[in-house]
Formats: C-alpha cells, structure tokens, sequence
C-alpha cells in the first residue's frame, strides 16, 4: 500500500514505496518463495509460448521486464505476472487471424507489436480511469471463461502429445482431425506425455511443495537422452539461443495493425480482470488494498516492456502466485529473485533446456488446462441460482464454439443482459409494520405484518429507466389492486431510485394520472434531490402537492395519519395484508 504520508512519486511507483520500507524480517519467505516459483515457471513459460506458436525461449524473454517493471508498478506484493495460459492461447488466436504465412520472425515481431498494444490500450484505460471495466465479467462468466479456454489448450496439443499433424481452427474440428487419424498416432511420444502428466498430478497430489513440472519435463529429457530413448525418434524443443534478449522495438511495418486492435482490447480487459481478482483474493488475507486503476497502469507497464524485450502479451499466473504465498512470499522482492534465477537460466543452462521433449511440454500444458478448471466453485455457482450457472454454462460455449474474442465478446454480452433482465423485473415490495421490529417491512417477508388502513406503501428495489418502467407501472397498480380494502393514499419509497431516465419519470406520471382517476391520492417518501429535480422537469411534481412530498417514510405515514384523522374523525386501523 502506498503511504500517504511519503514522496508523490509513490502515488505511482507503489511497489517501489514496498521495497523502500523493507522489513528485514520478510527476506527468509521473499527469497524461498522466489527460488521456489524460479523452478516452477521456467517450463511453465516455455510452454506458454508454444502455446502462442512462438519459441520456447520466447517464454523465459516474455518474464524479464514485465517482473522488473510490476516489482515497482504494481500494487499487490504477491501477484505474478508474466506470460500466462488465457493471454497465450489469445495472443496465439490473434496471431493466426492476422498472418497468412508461417513466418518465424514476422511472427515474433507481430507477438510484440501486440503485447505493445495492450500495453498502451491498458494505459489509456489507467488515464480514463476504467478500472470499473474489469466488473463486466462476473464470477460464473470469468468460471464459465476459464473452462473455454481450457477446452482449447487442450486441443491446441493434440499434435503435441501424438505427433499427428492435427488440423482445424476450433477444439471440434481438432478433435475430429485427430480420431480421423488415430491410426498415425506415435505411441512413444503419447506414452511420454501421459507419463509426464502423471507425474506431475502425482508430485502435486503427495508432494505439493516440489517443482513437479521442471521434475517431469527434466525426467523426460533425460530417458530422451538415454539410448533407449533417442531411437524412438522423440520430438524436442530444439536449439535455445544462450544470452539475454536485447532490446527490440518491433516493426510495424507488414503487421495489421487496425485487425489486431480487438484482440488487444480483448486480451487487455480478460489480463486486467485476472490481474486484479487474484491481487484481490491474496491482498485480503493480509488486510492490503489493491488499487484497481494503479493495476491498469501496472499491466499497460508490464506489456510495453514486454513488446520492447522480445516478448509477447502478458498477465498474471495464479498457480505461480499461490505458489509463492505459499512458501512465504511477503512483497515482490520475491518476483526480482525469480528475475536474477531466469537471468541465471538464459545465461546458463540453455543448452539443456533444448532437450525437453515437446510431447512432455504438451502434457504440462494439458495439466495448466486442468487448473483452470475450478470444479468447487462450479459446483458453489450452481448451488447459488441456476441462472448463474446457465450464464457460466454460455460462456464456456460460446468460447469454444466460437473461439477467444467471440467467447469474450458473448460473456460480456451476456452479463449485461442478465444484468437488464435483473434489473427488468426486479423484487418489489408493499411494506408494513411487524411487532418488535423498528421501520416497515416487506409484507411477503413478514406475514403477519399489519398496513394502515388506506394507505399503500410500495417499494420497487432498482433504479428506474425505460427497461423497467412499464413493469414499475404494472405493478404498482397491481399492489392497489391487491390491496384489503379502499385505497387512499399510495406512498411511493423512492429510496433505490438512485437513478431515473425520462422514461421513468413520464410512468411516474402516468401512475399518478391513474391513481388520481381512482380518486386515490400519490404521495412520495425517500425523495433524493438529483430525483426530485429529474421529477420536476418531467412534470410529476407541478401535478403532486408539495406536502405530498416527504423525507423518510415516518413523516409520510404521519402525514397521512392526520389526514385521515381530519376526514374521519379517528385515526386509521390496522389490518393485515389480506384484510
């Protein structure tokens, strides 16, 4: 979190302001959690890339800058950004819609022209202030996401893990592709990959603080190494380049730019949305805050940096991030410790990461799909309302059937539909009085709730505009109609209008018309003044005496009390909602 009390340069180098208020107690938990995740991710990124048809090495470059820039930047001490599984399949989808040849180079240089798009879409997001958008996609969509996305890794490796050359666009005609081919599958390197598979899930199940992928990605490059293995003409990675990425800025020159403009706001918006759910989901255990607009400019960071580096689009890992709490992880400290041990790799060990077998490579990515995939809290939306389901249910598919940016475009699309149809038809209540509980309640809640006699106090709990208005009319008029006996008043509790449109405020009016032909009188309680000005410029309130115009809803039953009082000699009754 950033001092407010310190330097204005912490406003937006908050990870800085961390590092510079050290706590020498921290270091023993940053340093094993940052040699821990060192171990963890430098497969994991290598096969990140494969997944963006990019170079293995391409992976380990994509970690540099981003790590450096975040370690500053960001405003989560446990986040690990960096290539991820979600941004690599996108990156790998935009990639092939905007390429007609399969050319290496041109596709490295188009892989960081899009990361330095996201970048810059994510800064404009931090100086517009968007940070709200990363709440279009609710939890089951995000869920409903993640198991799309899934479906597609795996089918991306099908020729991975059988050495078939796998053909199709979409996880149903890969599939296809492969059962009609499943005669041309390479027993070895299927072998391979479901060993390595089933390594690594057993090494998570009883070991879970060892580096299970490195163990099964070195276990095969090793039996490939042996002479029992190198005849069974086992597919690898291939040369590495030893050394470090030097700076590059991209050519723009050859690449689409206004095609590739999408899928950067698309892989912008899902990257932010992961970034800041997981910083969330960590910062709260520890009582930090996340500052939602900072993580946009901390991704837009990130992702420049990562165009300028020979890298490609980037976000945060959660497997990575829970790895590292979990050994003792306390700021990013940790994340420049994985920076010094991927330095160490690219300087060092190059030449045995050449070895690794690409059908172990598609089994770890197998297993990355696998985490995505969160069955309890499938089970919890479930549990909660079916609709939410169904929403997760859509996305999935329309991921799937559809592909990266139409699936994201369907979840965004979908949220807001279900957002309308809630707020189409929300709850409504006729409120009265319950003994022993202070203020007046929803009848339906408390059966044995009294009314005053002749007077209709109704509820409607949404904001008002032109998708609910007609609704709101309906039903107001139906709570007259339900009512025990005569109606003399209706008093509208305006106090969830925190909105209305035009829309709104001329059925206001058209209520008030009805009533009054009813010989029924409106009255409002709970007026806020933004409404009570949109109410007067639409006329409700030249055509609704000013004393029927009320604060809180004691001064308005008081009101009507009186009322009833001087027309009746006595104060009015009480009775139940049916009398």
């Amino acid at each position: 979190m950033v001092d407010a009390g310190g330097p204005g340069w912490e406003r937006f180098l908050p990870g800085l302001s961390t590092l510079r208020h050290y706590d020498r107690s921290w270091l023993r938990g940053d340093l094993l959690a940052g040699l821990t995740v060192t171990a963890y991710l430098v497969p994991q990124v290598m096969a990140y890339a494969v997944i963006a048809g990019l170079p293995p090495v391409v992976g380990l470059w994509g970690m540099l800058g981003p790590l450096a820039v975040y370690a500053v930047v960001g405003t989560s001490r446990q986040l690990s950004v960096g290539p991820e599984a979600t941004t690599s399949l996108m990156a790998a989808s935009a990639l092939g819609a905007v390429l007609s040849v399969t050319d290496a180079h041109l596709r490295l240089e188009t892989a960081g022209v899009l990361a330095i798009l996201v970048g810059l879409v994510c800064v404009v997001g931090w100086l517009l202030r968007l940070g709200f958008l990363a709440n279009l996609l609710s939890r089951p969509v995000m869920q409903g996401y993640l198991v799309g996305v899934a479906v597609l890794m795996v089918a991306s490796q099908l020729g991975k893990v059988t050495k078939v050359g796998v053909r199709g666009d979409l996880p149903l005609d890969q599939f296809l592709s492969l059962a009609g081919q499943w005669r041309a599958i390479h027993v070895p390197t299927l072998l391979v990959a479901t060993l390595s598979l089933v390594l690594i899930l057993a090494l998570r199940r009883w070991l879970p603080r060892w580096p299970a992928p490195l163990i099964a990605v070195m276990a095969a490059a090793a039996f490939v190494a042996l002479p029992v293995g190198q005849g069974l003409g086992l597919a690898t990675i291939g040369d590495v380049p030893v050394g470090l990425p030097p700076p590059n800025v991209p050519s723009f020159a050859g690449v689409d730019v206004v095609r590739l403009l999408p899928w950067a706001v698309g892989i912008a918006l899902v990257g932010y949305s992961d970034n800041v759910l997981t910083a969330r989901a960590f910062a709260s255990r520890r009582r930090e805050r996340i500052d939602a607009n900072q993580e946009l400019l901390a991704l837009g960071a990130t992702n420049l940096v990562a165009g300028l580096t020979s890298g490609f689009p980037n976000s945060s890992s959660s497997s990575r991030t829970v790895l590292g709490d979990s050994m003792g992880s306390r700021t990013q400290l940790h994340a420049l410790v994985v920076l010094a041990g991927v330095v160490l790799v690219l300087l060092v060990a190059a030449p045995a990461l050449a070895t690794f077998p690409t059908a172990a490579m598609g089994a770890l990515i197998v297993y990355a799909a696998s985490r995505l995939v969160d069955v309890p809290e499938l089970v919890r939306i479930a549990r909660f309302r079916r609709s939410e389901l169904v929403l997760a249910t859509v996305t999935a598919v329309g991921v799937v059937g559809l592909g990266v940016l139409s699936g994201i475009g369907v979840a965004v699309v979908v949220s807001l539909l279900d957002l309308i149809r809630r707020i189409a038809t929300p709850h409504d209540a006729v409120l009265g009085y319950q003994d022993g509980l202070a203020g007046m309640h929803d009848v339906d809640d408390y059966p044995e709730a009294t009314q005053v006699e002749g007077l209709v106090v109704y509820r409607y709990d949404a904001p008002l505009f032109f998708v609910n208005s007609n609704d709101y009319l309906t039903r107001a008029l139906a709570a007259v109609d339900a009512a025990a006996g005569p109606v003399r008043w209706m008093l509208l509790n305006l106090e969830t209008a925190v909105e209305i449109d035009l829309t709104a405020a001329d059925a206001l009016v058209e209520l008030q018309s009805a009533l009054a032909e009813r010989g029924i009188t409106l009255a409002l309680s709970r007026v806020k003044w933004k409404t009570r000005e949109f109410l007067a410029n639409a006329g409700l309130l030249q055509v609704i005496e000013s004393d029927h115009v009320f604060p809180t809803l004691p001064t308005a039953v008081a009101a009507y009390e009186a009322d009833f009082v001087a027309e009746h000699g006595r104060p009015p009754g009480r009775r139940g909602p049916k009398g």
